[in-house]
């Protein structure tokens, strides 16, 4: 029976721990992990101290497994697989796969199978992409359109056998361990009557974000001209907040981004090259009913003023000045690249990156997540090549870089923060302090 080759390469990795007081089945539940995907279709568990693989699950053969993500985080996973493409043989024939993608479902604690749910063109038509998030399965569409369905729902209706790792089963006249190379888990959920409808919307690009207090979400209106401008709106009945249009003013090459805070405090984080801004959703006064955005706080990067006025001299003799701003983008200047945040330590962390000559040097910054003070800068001893996709991760006492370079190639950075024993005794007490300090409203 093939194993999981030790040398295998990572396709994609999430950090997990157990929360204080969860009790679990098994000793090595209650250690720190990260959740790996490897290029063949091996999900593994790996101790974050040791680096010993704890758990290994063989998910499929009939597909290619690539993206890992938070359902609900630290509680439940979905690793999605890269979409159905058509042969040459099957274009020239006229055949279309039915079968777009599919979504692999784990609990994290006790690590355990949902299922894995197959999406089908013939029941929710010309379907682009599809994912899970927070129990709700979005389908989007190329006409910007997105579609929302519960989960839960559709497990309890289209669930066509109940599958545990480890165990026995028979499937499609095969018998083999689920979980376990060559059988990997058989496709349990196949949904073969369309599910109710939760909510649709129209957005550009299938942009999307749901959250807050009342429920409201954020799209971008569907035309091209309206890229970069960002409607709030109540999901109850559709109406946008006050001050509910958001458009960053800044000219750069990458677009701003904008998401619900992850802290559930209904705010919104706002992402621009040179700033995050922390929005609050917030009732109008005496009008409950209403809603409004108003500005929280403002993390602004470390950067000059940099014009350059150029100077050019006509036939005449007469001197022109011209001024040239550079982009809010440009490598040369500080840019905000990547900014998360830790529930456990309510930190946000952002990554700043700047070009230096021909090399890219990178800052992870620690903010109060209340007030956004700035309370630790650490640098990244890795250079940044801005021509990389990159993510970064930070949990508690860790932090991940995951770097892809070209031809799929994975590097990834582990940091792991720790106090110098010597001076812990000497700088608890004064490091408290600067803490209690920073950490409020100036």
């Amino acid at each position: 029976m093939p194993k999981c080759p030790k040398s295998e390469k990572i396709e994609d990795a999430l950090l997990w721990e157990c929360p204080v007081g969860e009790v679990l089945a098994k000793p090595s539940d209650y250690k720190p992990s990260l959740i790996a995907l490897t290029a063949h279709n091996w999900l593994l568990r790996i101790s974050t101290a040791t680096g010993k693989i704890l758990e290994e699950v063989y998910l499929a053969s009939y597909c290619k497994f690539r993206y890992l993500s938070w359902d609900t985080p630290q509680e439940v996973i979905a690793v999605k697989s890269a979409q159905n493409k058509n042969s040459a043989g099957a274009r020239q024939a006229g055949i279309q796969p039915s079968v777009l993608l599919y979504l692999a479902v784990f609990h994290v604690l006790p690590f355990s199978l949902i299922g894995i749910l197959e999406i089908n063109k013939r029941i929710f038509g010309n379907v682009t992409d599809a994912t899970l998030s927070h129990g709700i399965l979005i389908v989007m569409y190329g006409s910007g359109l997105v579609r929302l369905y519960s989960f839960q729902a559709i497990t309890e209706q289209f669930m066509q056998q109940k599958l545990d790792l480890g165990c026995a089963c028979r499937w499609g006249g095969t018998t083999g361990t689920v979980g376990e190379a060559p059988f990997g888990i058989p496709c349990n959920i196949k949904i073969t009557d369309i599910p109710p409808l939760l909510f649709e919307v129209s957005s550009l690009e299938n942009a999307f974000q749901i959250g807050g207090h009342p429920w409201h979400y954020i799209i971008t209106p569907n035309k091209k001209k309206q890229k970069g401008v960002f409607h709030i709106c109540a999901l109850k009945d559709n109406t946008l907040a006050k001050n509910g249009i958001q458009e960053m003013e800044c000219c750069s090459l990458e677009s701003d981004w904008i998401y619900f805070h992850p802290d559930a405090s209904g705010r919104i984080v706002h992402v621009g090259p040179n700033q995050v801004k922390i929005l609050k959703l917030s009732e109008i006064e005496n009008n409950s009913s209403q809603h409004q955005i108003s500005e929280d706080f403002v993390i602004w990067a470390n950067r000059e003023n940099k014009s350059e006025n150029l100077f050019t001299v006509t036939a005449s003799g007469r001197v022109v000045k011209k001024s040239v701003n550079l982009l809010d983008d440009d490598p040369e200047q500080e840019t905000f690249k990547i900014v998360d945040y830790e529930d456990e330590l309510d930190l946000l962390s952002v990554v700043a990156v700047t070009q230096i000559d021909a090399e890219g040097k990178a800052h992870l910054d620690f903010h109060c997540n209340e007030y956004g003070t700035l309370l630790k800068s650490i640098p990244l001893v890795e250079s940044w090549d801005v021509t990389y996709s990159h993510e970064v991760y930070f949990d508690r006492d860790l932090v991940l870089h995951i770097e892809q370079k070209p031809n799929r190639v994975f590097s990834l950075y582990v940091y792991q923060m720790i106090c110098d024993p010597g001076e812990e005794e000497e700088e608890e007490e004064a490091e408290e302090g600067i803490l209690n300090r920073s950490c409020s409203k100036e």
